[in-house]
């Protein structure tokens, strides 16, 4: 199960995220960022209490890097040693701007 917390301050977007992010949930983050960047110029992916990630979850990540890289910036804060470590086995420390 995944949990998706959305705030919006101005043009800036903090998608905070909790469980699992498999290919179950990765559909419905994909869906909820492709609907929320419309206008946002900073995306901040706040993965503290996220617990797994799998190839699905990258990329949407990576999709979300894609879009943000043509209107703005997106970061990724509060990532667990877990999530870091599958980060830097995939090549996506490298990808992603990881804070």
């Amino acid at each position: 199960m995944l949990n998706i917390e959305k705030k919006t301050n101005g043009s800036e977007l903090t998608v905070a995220l909790s469980g699992r992010l498999d290919t179950t949930t990765a559909p419905e983050l994909e869906k909820q960022i492709k609907e929320s960047v419309g206008g946002v110029e900073n995306l901040v992916m706040d993965l503290q209490a996220l617990e797994y990630i799998s190839s699905a979850g990258l990329r949407v990540l990576l999709s979300a890097q894609k879009i943000m890289n043509r209107q703005g910036s997106m970061a990724v804060t509060h990532v667990s040693e877990t999530i870091m470590e599958i980060f830097e086995v995939t090549g996506f420390s490298d990808i992603l701007n990881i804070e």
